[in-house]
């Protein structure tokens, strides 16, 4: 059977010798157009054939080069929701709106669709279905679905597109639709009144890496022992064959199960599944599922991921990680679009150490916080909002609702006085305490009881719990036994104690104080 790449690259080779324009899948019936920023479109067609554009009183001519590519802008376009007809020489693009595009990107919990074989449903799925009626948001789905276990390894060259198709929001269509993609643009919709376009690029059980271009990881010395590691890991790897023993076990498995079963005995362990860790590769999703939708005119990305990094020897790196994909894509975009992604948040547990800092998702959440520092990006904390069922929230409505305000405030400049929870600002050493500042500190508070949640060490980097109070906007953090206190910790564990808010009862995001390693 022939992979959804192959496929890809087979239909446009096809394409070719029928001569002629031709169009992204990304460019097709009931599209998005950005609104407010020159609009990409892009295609192929013979050596030196003239392209034609019409939209919206716009008329534009291009040709395509010698290798039969082209590429132009439309002007800044107005939101409409008035649909118009996109004519590109003989080709029409039918019922395309404008208004708002973002990319939605990451594992699973942006994958995670409204009603989902493979991950469950989501919160009251039925009733948000039936409710969808909602033609001004469209989403851009690919073809196939990209499951962990079914995947074709990646070409390393970043691919010239992908099949897929744009879908227009109704009770019949919005069960295939990402639940956090769906829920954010339902949000912007509500509050902005236009038309809202999201691209659908998320893949289950994926590390950041493989959402980067290898050449951008390459050009980084930090992360060269992780690419040796790769490196290691996909020497000698058989995909075909590694499916084959699995299917072979799985066969032996379930004369095994069955048999347990008749005689009315315990079943053994079914294998584990096969998973193609050649699709996670660095680059490998990046060249199959991001380069097809490059130079697509967005205003922003939406990111969901970081749970297939948030344990093991690598972790401490995602911070770097997402800054390098954030400089990355935007690069390839030729655009300092807005980024704005889900913060990790608690997993079951208990913390009890006053600081883990090698328990799951800390060192992803500590990065996160820290990439806040890069220009235009924005992150939903949601350390409270739980919902967790076997790593997926199924509360997608509230993620996607912490995602949407910050966004709306930071992107579209919406007047809400608290758009995200507390978030670390300054240390200062006073008296053998530590006082604390934060940005979005207006009433800041204990959510129930006194504050919890804080350790403190001296410089022997031995941290102990501390107590904490709020005072003039600020927290005040010691312990007794700690003299001279040099650093802070905050629900620094995979399932942290904490239980600082400020006035809109929004969490504080896990932080520290220090730089140790």
């Amino acid at each position: 059977m022939k992979t959804p790449t192959v496929i890809a690259s087979l239909l446009l080779s096809a394409s070719s010798l029928l001569g002629g324009v031709r169009l992204p899948a990304v460019i097709s019936d009931h599209m998005v157009f950005q609104a407010g920023k020159p609009a990409s479109l892009w295609g192929w067609a013979d050596a030196g054939e003239e392209i034609s554009i019409g939209f919206a009183g716009q008329k534009k001519t291009t040709k395509a080069d010698e290798r039969g590519a082209w590429h132009l802008r439309l002007d800044s376009l107005a939101p409409s929701a008035s649909p118009a007809d996109l004519h590109i020489n003989d080709k029409i693009v039918k019922d395309v709106l404008v208004g708002e595009v973002w990319l939605g990107s990451g594992q699973s919990n942006m994958e995670m669709r409204i009603k989902d074989k493979m991950h469950g449903l989501v919160d009251n799925a039925d009733a948000e279905m039936a409710a969808a009626k909602h033609p001004e948001i469209r989403v851009f789905v690919h073809d196939a679905p990209f499951e962990i276990y079914q995947l074709p390894v990646p070409d390393d060259k970043p691919a010239s597109d992908r099949p897929g198709s744009w879908r227009v929001c109704s009770p019949e269509t919005v069960g295939d639709f990402s639940a956090m993609g769906y829920f954010f643009a339902r949000d912007l919709l509500a509050e902005l009144k236009q038309p809202v376009g999201i691209l659908t690029s998320a893949v289950g059980g994926t590390p950041i890496e493989a959402w980067t271009s290898v050449s951008a990881q390459q050009a980084v010395p930090e992360f060269q022992p992780l690419l040796e590691d790769w490196k290691k890991r996909l020497e000698g790897f058989d995909p075909a064959g590694a499916e084959k023993k699995f299917l072979e076990d799985k066969a032996a498995w379930l004369k095994v199960r069955a048999a347990a079963l008749k005689a009315r005995q315990a079943a053994p362990k079914a294998p584990l599944p096969f998973k193609n860790i050649a699709v996670m590769k660095p680059g490998g999703l990046f060249s199959s599922m991001i380069a097809p939708l490059v130079p697509y005119t967005i205003r922003g990305v939406i990111w969901y991921q970081g749970e297939r990094n948030a344990a093991g020897p690598f972790s401490p790196l995602y911070g770097t990680q997402l800054r390098t994909l954030i400089a990355d894509w935007r690069a390839h975009w030729h655009d300092e679009f807005h980024f704005a992604y889900v913060q990790l948040p608690c997993v079951k547990g208990v913390q009890k150490l006053p600081t883990e800092p090698k328990g799951w998702g800390v060192a992803v959440r500590d990065g996160q916080r820290r990439v806040l520092s890069v220009p235009h990006t924005s992150m939903a904390i949601t350390m409270d909002l739980g919902g967790e069922v076997n790593g997926h929230p199924t509360n997608k409505s509230d993620y996607a609702g912490r995602l949407s305000t910050i966004v709306l405030h930071d992107v579209y400049q919406k007047a809400i006085a608290l758009p995200t929870g507390p978030l670390f600002k300054t240390a200062a050493v006073d008296g053998g305490r530590m006082t604390l500042s934060f940005d979005y500190a207006d009433g800041l508070k204990a959510k129930a009881g006194d504050l919890e949640g804080f350790a403190i060490a001296g410089a022997d980097g031995k941290f102990v719990w501390a107590s904490a109070k709020i005072a003039d906007g600020k927290v005040i953090v010691w312990n007794d036994k700690v003299a001279e206190p040099k650093a802070v910790h905050y629900s620094f564990a995979g399932m942290p104690k904490g239980n600082l808010v400020n006035a809109a009862n929004l969490p504080a995001s896990p932080f520290r104080t220090d730089e140790w390693q």
